[in-house]
C-alpha cells in the first residue's frame, strides 16, 4: 500500500509539469499493462501509409510485418478515460507509468514516433522543459520524504538510547557478528574510527564496518571485519533480530498457570536480581545458572519497589522458572539499565530536525547502493523484491514506524529512478543532458534501442531481486 501510493505520487511528478507545459498525457497507470492497444485503427492506417511512403521514397516496396499488423488488446484491471488521459491499474505489478505523447518510453510506441511531430508532443518541447518533466517524479519523492521527516519530528519527536548509558556491553547473538569475534558484554567504543551517541546509529554502522574497537574485560581490542561482511549480514535470518541487543533485567510480567511458581508470591513488576545469593543483573546471565539447579528449589532475590526480598522458586527439569518476562524501554530506563533520551521539537525546529534526518537517510541509502555495486562485499546478495519490502514493516502496527519506512522508501524510489539506465528517469535525463551540452539530439532509433536494452536490464534486476526473496525463503 505504502509503495503503491509512492509510485502514484512519483508519476504525478511527471504528469503535472507535462500538463503545465501543454504536453499531452495519454495514460496514467499504476502498474504496467503490457501489450495494451496503443493506437486506434485510424492511427494505425495512417502509420502504415506513412511507412509505405517512406519505403517508396527509397525505391522499395512496403510489406507489413506481423508487428505492423498486430493490434494487442489491453489487459488492464481498471481503466477509465477522462479528457485526453486514460487512467487505470495494470496487471503487472512492477511500478507505474505515465504515457506522454511523442516520447520514447517503455511502451515502445514506434507508430506515433513514425508520424510527424505535433506541437503537443514531448519531442517538440524545448530540452529544458523535457528535463523538468523527467525530473518531476524524483523531485516529488525527495520532497515527500523530507516532508514526512519534518512531520515525524514535529509530531513524535526523537527517542534514542544513549550509548554512554550502556555500561556492560550488548547481547551479541547474531551468528555473523559472533563469527568476526564479537561477544556478549563487549562495550563498543567505535566503528570505522567513529563513535556514536545513540544505539540506532551505532547498530547501522555495522553494515559498512571494516573495523571496530571494543572493551572486553577491561581491555581494548581491535576487531577487523572481512571484506564480504555486508554480504554475510544479508544471510542473517529474521529471527536473529537486531544486530545489537540491549542487556535487560529479568522483569516479571506474570507466571504460567501450570507452573508451580504461579502460586509463589511474585508480582508483576518484580525484578529477579539473584539466585541463591548469586547476583544476576541481566537476564542473559540466567540460563546457565538455572540449568545448574534443574528440579530444585532456589532462593531468589527479588527487587520490589526498590527493596530486596527473598522468595523460594522452583526450577523445572528444563531449567525454566515458568515465569513470563515483560518490560519495555521505559521500564528499563526507570530501573537505570539504559538512558532513554527524548527530544521534542517546536513547529519551527521540526524543519531543521526533519532536514537532518532526510540528509542522513539519503547518505545511508547511497552507502548501501555503493556496497551493492561493489561485488567483493557480497552485498548484492541482500537485494530483495516485494517480499523484502513487506518484511521491513513490523508485525505490530506503529504509525511512527510506518511513516519512517514510507519516507525511506520514497528516498529509495527516487534514487533508483535516477540511475542512468535508459528505461528509468535517470536514463532519459542522461540523454537530455547530452543533448543540452552537445547541442545534438540522439536519434530516435538509438533511443528506441537504448530503451529496449534498459527495459531488459530492469526486468533482469526485478527477477534477480525477487529471486533472492524466493531463495532466502527456501533456504531459511
Amino acid at each position: 500500500m505504502s509503495l503503491s501510493v509512492l509510485i502514484v505520487l512519483h508519476e504525478f511528478g511527471h504528469y503535472l509539469p507535462a500538463k503545465a507545459f501543454k504536453t499531452r498525457v495519454e495514460k496514467f497507470f499504476l502498474f504496467f499493462d503490457p501489450w495494451a492497444k496503443r493506437r486506434s485503427k485510424e492511427q494505425l492506417v495512417s502509420f502504415r501509409e506513412q511507412k509505405a511512403k517512406d519505403y517508396e521514397a527509397e525505391g522499395e516496396a512496403f510489406k507489413p510485418s506481423f508487428w505492423d499488423k498486430f493490434e494487442p488488446k489491453s489487459l488492464a484491471l481498471l481503466r477509465k478515460k477522462i479528457g485526453e488521459t486514460e487512467y487505470g491499474i495494470g496487471w503487472l505489478p512492477l511500478g507505474g507509468y505515465v504515457k506522454i505523447s511523442g516520447m520514447i518510453d517503455e511502451s515502445m510506441d514506434k507508430e506515433q514516433m513514425a508520424l510527424p511531430p505535433q506541437p503537443w508532443e514531448f519531442r517538440s518541447k524545448p530540452a529544458w522543459q523535457r528535463l523538468i518533466i523527467m525530473l518531476g517524479g524524483v523531485i516529488v519523492n525527495f520532497v515527500l520524504a523530507w516532508a514526512i521527516y519534518v512531520f515525524v519530528s514535529g509530531y513524535y519527536g526523537d527517542t534514542t538510547v544513549a550509548t554512554n548509558s550502556i555500561k556492560d556491553g550488548y547481547i551479541i547473538d547474531n551468528p555473523v557478528l559472533k563469527s568476526v569475534g564479537l561477544k556478549t558484554g563487549d562495550q563498543i567504543v567505535s566503528v570505522n574510527g567513529t563513535t556514536y551517541e545513540n544505539l540506532a546509529d551505532l547498530s547501522y554502522s555495522f553494515i559498512t564496518a571494516k573495523e571496530a574497537h571494543v572493551v572486553r574485560d577491561g581491555e581494548e581490542l581491535k576487531i577487523d571485519f572481512p571484506v564480504d561482511f555486508p554480504g554475510q549480514l544479508t544471510k542473517s535470518k529474521k529471527e536473529d533480530g537486531a544486530l545489537l541487543k540491549l542487556r535487560v533485567p529479568f522483569y516479571i510480567k506474570g507466571a504460567i498457570d501450570t507452573m508451580q511458581n504461579a502460586k509463589a508470591q511474585i508480582k508483576e513488576g518484580d525484578v529477579i536480581v539473584g539466585i541463591n545469593n548469586r547476583k544476576l543483573k541481566y537476564f542473559d546471565q540466567f540460563p546457565d545458572v538455572l540449568n545448574a539447579y534443574k528440579n530444585q528449589t532456589v532462593t531468589a532475590t527479588i527487587l520490589r519497589d526498590k527493596n530486596e526480598i527473598k522468595l523460594p522458586l522452583n526450577i523445572n527439569e528444563d531449567g525454566k522458572l515458568g515465569i513470563i518476562r515483560g518490560g519495555n524501554i521505559d521500564v528499563f530506563d526507570k530501573l537505570g539499565y539504559v538512558d532513554v533520551v527524548r527530544k521534542e521539537y517546536t513547529f519551527t525546529e521540526s524543519f531543521g530536525a526533519g532536514t537532518t534526518k532526510f540528509i542522513k537517510q539519503f547518505k545511508k541509502y547511497g552507502e548501501q547502493l555503493k556496497l551493492i555495486f561493489t561485488p567483493s562485499t557480497g552485498a548484492y546478495q541482500g537485494v530483495g523484491g516485494f517480499y523484502a519490502i513487506y518484511n521491513v514493516f513490523p508485525d505490530t502496527w506503529s504509525w511512527e514506524f510506518f511513516w519512517g519506512i514510507t519516507a525511506f522508501l520514497s528516498i529509495m524510489l527516487g534514487v533508483l529512478n535516477l540511475l542512468p539506465i535508459p528505461a528509468l528517469d535517470g536514463g532519459h535525463v542522461m540523454f537530455l543532458l547530452y543533448e543540452m551540452i552537445s547541442g545534438r539530439k540522439p536519434s530516435e532509433r538509438f533511443l528506441e534501442r537504448a530503451q529496449m536494452i534498459g527495459f531488459l536490464i530492469l526486468i533482469a534486476l526485478v527477477l534477480f531481486a525477487n529471486g533472492n526473496d524466493i531463495f532466502k525463503a527456501i533456504t531459511n
